[in-house]
């Protein structure tokens, strides 16, 4: 635990103290998740598909004439063209798997070093927080994955009548891993959105004119952002994020609504505007002429004689 003082602050030290903790903390959970993802890649326990099956379902779903049969026994696989790709190949599969698996820890780690800075009211947001992160970013995955075998469609009957797809499995893998992830971390842009609505950096009166901007700039993000640059793909990421950003501003409305009826119409002024008008200052009136000083009566002296007296110098003093 790091250590606070009475008034709940933290010195630099304690923050790069706290850093390191959540940083360990979460490479630590990565590891273990990417350990699992590795393991998971050729191997499943009861029914359940091993990863690297699960990745290659979408070509091996395509037509045979377009994919070409390069085995024996007539088996849909990839091939590989050089020494070490088949294990970089798994390991990265096993890295990426381990991200999200692990993500509920890493996730919860980031969102615990933020919150030390913000409201009480704020921190509650905590698990609601690492909820919606995780839950976007899995329907982002599932849904790319979905959609790769449409896309490969697309783009592999392309000039099917002069040429057959051999892919190596890093191309693929590639290609299907890279889909994945930027639909998962594009359907995190809503949270963003509602986030910044919460810490009162964004609000809904801001953007509900500039629905038709936002709109563009989301397909030109599509339409940069796919790997295969297929009309398929870049279509349906740019729909789902205008629903889930138009599912944000319709959050950030009400609770800008619930914000401003809490905190009545000052809520929504400045600081100068809620301290109310500042009257103008009165005139200050010139100053009194001083008067002139009474001279004081100097003692009157005393004899010599009296010095010798005894306890003169204590009435002196």
């Amino acid at each position: 635990m790091s250590r606070k003082n009475s008034e709940g602050t933290m010195t630099l030290t304690e923050h790069l103290q706290e850093l390191r903790r959540r940083v360990v903390v979460s490479l630590i959970a990565i590891v273990v998740g990417t350990i699992i993802g590795f393991i998971w890649y050729q191997w499943a326990p009861g029914p359940t598909m091993p990863l690297g099956e699960i990745i290659r379902r979408p070509y091996c779903s395509l037509p045979e004439h377009l994919r070409a049969d390069l085995t024996s026994d007539g088996s849909c696989r990839l091939i590989a063209t050089s020494p070490f790709e088949m294990f970089m190949l798994r390991l990265k599969v096993g890295f990426l798997a381990g991200l999200v698996l692990s993500s509920p820890v890493w996730l919860q780690q980031i969102w615990a070093f933020i919150t030390p800075g913000l409201h009480k009211n704020e921190r509650r947001w905590t698990m609601s927080f690492v909820t919606f992160a995780v839950t976007l970013f899995v329907a982002g995955a599932v849904l790319a994955y979905f959609i790769v075998d449409q896309g490969l469609y697309v783009l592999m009957s392309i000039g099917s009548e002069y040429q057959v797809s051999a892919l190596s499995g890093g191309e693929y893998y590639n290609f299907v891993l890279a889909l994945i992830i930027i639909f998962g971390v594009s359907f995190e842009v809503p949270l963003i959105i509602i986030m910044l609505n919460l810490a009162g950096l964004l609000e809904y009166e801001q953007v509900k004119d500039k629905r038709r901007i936002i709109i563009v700039a989301l397909f030109i993000f599509a339409a940069f952002m796919t790997p295969g640059q297929d009309p398929f793909s870049m279509i349906v990421l740019a729909l789902s994020l205008c629903f889930l950003v138009e599912m944000a501003f319709q959050f950030c409305r009400i609770n800008d609504k619930r914000r401003k009826k809490k905190t009545g119409d000052w809520g929504d002024m400045r600081d100068d505007e809620a301290s109310g008008p500042i009257a103008p200052a009165e005139p200050i009136s010139a100053a009194a002429p001083v008067s002139t000083p009474t001279p004081v009566a100097s003692p009157a002296p005393r004899p010599v004689d009296d010095f010798n007296k005894p306890g003169y110098f204590d009435d002196v003093l």
